[in-house]
C-alpha cells in the first residue's frame, strides 16, 4: 500500500500568552505544550476534548491569526515545508480554508452572495453556489442579504459553505456545527468526509466524540493543552483498544456506553500539575508520573503515558 502525503505535520507546537500582573509583573501562559497532530491527502482527523483543551488556538495558530500577544513556538509543515507566516498570509482562504467557530467571521457589510463567492461573477462561480446552497436548503435570495439579516443557523450553514466553494489541499473545520439540528449536522459532516475523499486534508475540531467517530480516520485526543493519544477511528470500538486513560474516560461517556464519568475537572494553565496533566484524576497517577512523559508509539498509534499498555 503506497504511503499517502502528508499535507500538514505539527511537531511539538507550544502557544503561550504574555499577561501581566499586578504593576508590571508578567506571566507566561503556556496554553498549548508540546501538542502534535499529522494530516496526510485524503485523512480525515478529528481532535477532540472538553472546552478549554486548546483545539481552537491549534487552528489559529496554524492560519498565523493568534492574538497580538501570542508567542508560537515548535514547527508546523505544509507540503513538507515550513508554513511561516508568509506562507500562510497567501495560502489561507485558497489552499488552507478555514470554517470557524464563531459566525462573527462573516463580513457585516458585505452581502452573503459575493462574500461565499470572494467577489467572482463568472456563471459557473454562481452556479456552484446555488447548487452549494440547495443542498443546505438556503434560498438563492439569501445571497442578497447580509449577515444580520439571517438566523445563526443559516449563518453557521453559510460559513460551511465556504469550504465548497473552492478546491483547497486542507480544511480546517473548527467546531462547525454548533446550534444546526442533527440532520443538517450529518449532511455537513458527509460533505466534509466528501472533501477528504477526493483527496483534500480534514482537520475537523470537535468537542462531538459521537459524531467524530462516524466521519474520521484518526482521532487527536487533547487534554489541557497537549495530546495525550493518536488513535485510528477503529480503536474507539471498544476501550481496550485505547491506550489512554483519559480517551477510555471519553469512551465511557459515550452514550451507547453508559455515560460514565470521572471526577474531578481539566487543570486551569495556571495550576497545570507536574508532569502528567490528567494525573490527579487518574488511578495510577504516582510519583513518575510527575515527571517527563515521553509521546511514544504504541500498538499502531501514539500515547503519552507511561503505564499505558502493550
Amino acid at each position: 500500500m503506497v504511503e499517502k502525503k502528508i499535507i500538514l505535520d505539527i511537531q511539538n507546537l507550544s502557544i503561550s500568552f504574555q499577561q501581566y500582573d499586578k504593576g508590571f509583573a508578567r506571566t507566561d501562559l503556556d496554553v498549548i505544550r508540546d501538542l502534535n497532530v499529522t494530516i496526510h491527502e485524503g485523512e480525515m482527523v478529528a481532535v477532540v476534548g472538553s472546552s478549554g483543551s486548546g483545539k481552537s488556538l491549534l487552528a489559529h495558530g496554524i492560519l498565523g491569526i493568534l492574538p497580538y500577544n501570542g508567542v508560537l513556538g515548535g514547527t508546523i509543515l505544509y507540503d513538507g515545508e515550513e508554513l511561516t507566516q508568509k506562507r500562510k498570509e497567501a495560502l489561507r482562504g485558497n489552499e488552507i480554508v478555514l470554517v470557524p467557530q464563531s459566525v462573527a467571521f462573516l463580513d457585516p457589510l458585505m452581502k452573503i452572495g459575493p462574500q461565499i463567492r470572494k467577489g467572482k461573477k463568472d456563471p459557473a462561480s454562481r452556479e456552484k453556489l446555488n447548487q452549494i446552497f440547495e443542498g443546505y436548503h438556503l434560498k438563492q435570495e439569501v445571497q442578497e442579504l447580509y449577515p444580520f439579516e439571517l438566523s445563526g443557523g443559516m449563518n453557521r450553514r453559510v460559513l460551511v459553505s465556504t469550504a465548497m466553494m473552492g478546491n483547497p489541499r486542507l480544511v480546517i473545520a473548527d467546531e462547525p456545527t454548533p446550534g444546526l439540528h442533527m440532520k443538517m449536522v450529518r449532511r455537513v459532516m458527509s460533505h466534509f468526509r466528501e472533501l477528504a475523499d477526493q483527496g483534500a486534508g480534514v482537520l475537523l475540531i470537535t468537542h462531538d466524540l459521537e459524531q467524530a467517530l462516524e466521519v474520521a480516520d484518526r482521532v487527536g485526543v487533547f487534554y489541557a493543552g497537549t495530546t495525550v493519544e493518536d488513535a485510528d477511528v477503529r480503536d474507539f470500538d471498544k476501550e481496550e483498544t485505547l491506550r489512554h486513560p483519559y480517551s477510555k474516560a471519553l469512551w465511557r461517556a459515550l452514550p451507547q456506553n453508559g455515560f460514565q464519568f470521572i471526577g474531578g475537572t481539566q487543570p486551569y494553565v495556571k495550576d497545570m500539575p507536574k508532569g502528567c496533566p490528567f494525573g490527579p484524576r487518574c488511578d495510577k497517577y504516582c510519583e513518575k508520573c510527575k515527571g517527563e512523559i515521553p509521546y511514544r508509539k504504541l500498538r499502531g498509534g501514539k500515547v503519552r503515558c507511561l503505564y499505558a499498555e502493550p
